[in-house]
């Protein structure tokens, strides 16, 4: 056959491919469509209710929170990486100094959807699901939106990415749903994952974290908006995929004020990407700025806004979509 016959049924194919899972296809619309605020507020509730005890690391409401969320997986048909025996990285004591005294073991959760061509590329969506536990007279600090929206969000792109495997449209690489633990005191869950790897850290493609995306700061208040840390620090090419993932489906306002290694708050290097991004993974952080309640009894389910974390949820689940179909593997700059 002539080579420009079979180049140009190489490029009809790739199209083909390209439509039945693009931004324009049912398999993707039908699955964003999933991720709703009703379900996200049915999640928080649970996950941020009083009965969890504000989720300190090692705590029983912590635990309590994640035998919540493993059977939510479970009611999804989402199971562990292959290689764990159950959904749980124990993170132990003595890895962990605590910055407020000893720290009980803890764990990791990890819910895996392995991909249907390039299984061995690993695409991480990671939160903590830690907070701060009660003080000294038993008042409840929720942690809602530190990171309760995060964790909710984490499981909502998962029940996403769930129902277009099911309808023959799973990913293309492989997706792990990372809650980690012990972030509050020091990053401690994803440091001890990215030491500790289920997967190999040169298989992992990226990283989107998610801590704090159901509220707004007062700077931009009434904004559909969503800080974006990370995007072009390791690859440039991340950034150009989750701002085109964005104008093609919810439009956000992408806020880059702290998207420098430099800036004083820092906030590159305080949440769980940091521990990818220092292993030369490229990162995007999804953040909403420090609002009044931030790490007070006062961040509690009702003041989240569930339309706009529904919204910033279906960001992070576009952009992992393009990350985890693509051709080809992001590259690192």
């Amino acid at each position: 056959m002539d080579k420009k016959i079979i180049a140009l049924f190489s490029i009809i194919a790739l199209n083909s491919c390209t439509a039945q899972v693009g931004f324009e296809s049912k398999a993707f619309k039908n699955s964003y469509e999933t991720i709703t605020a009703s379900d996200l507020k049915k999640h928080l509730y649970i996950i941020a209710g009083d009965e969890m005890e504000g989720r300190d690391t090692g705590s029983e409401g912590q635990k309590k929170a994640g035998r919540y969320m493993i059977e939510e997986y479970k009611k999804m048909g989402i199971s562990q990486p292959k290689s764990m025996a159950d959904y749980y990285q124990k993170v132990p004591a003595e890895f962990m100094n605590g910055k407020r005294g000893s720290l009980p073991d803890s764990e990791n959760i990890l819910a895996f959807i392995e991909g249907s061509e390039k299984p061995e590329e690993i695409i991480v969506i990671s939160a903590h699901y830690d907070h701060v536990g009660m003080d000294s007279k038993g008042v409840v600090y929720n942690g809602a939106d530190d990171d309760g929206s995060g964790t909710v969000g984490v499981m909502e792109i998962a029940e996403a990415f769930q129902f277009a495997k099911k309808n023959g449209n799973g990913p293309k690489r492989s997706i792990l749903f990372l809650h980690v633990t012990g972030e509050e005191h020091g990053l401690h869950g994803s440091r001890y994952y990215a030491e500790n790897p289920v997967f190999p850290m040169a298989n992992t493609v990226v990283d989107l974290n998610i801590d704090m995306i159901g509220r707004d700061d007062p700077a931009n208040r009434g904004k559909d908006y969503v800080y974006v840390i990370g995007s072009e620090m390791l690859s440039k090419e991340l950034k150009v995929i989750n701002e085109t993932s964005n104008s093609k489906t919810v439009k956000l306002e992408l806020n880059y004020k702290y998207d420098d290694k430099n800036d004083p708050d820092r906030l590159y290097y305080r949440s769980d990407h940091y521990n990818f991004a220092k292993n030369g993974i490229p990162v995007i952080f999804y953040f909403d700025g420090i609002h009044e309640d931030y790490h007070k009894p006062t961040d509690t389910p009702d003041k989240i806004d569930y339309e706009l974390l529904k919204k910033r949820t279906q960001l992070v689940f576009a952009t992992a979509w393009e990350l985890a179909n693509r051709e080809a593997r992001i590259k690192v700059d």
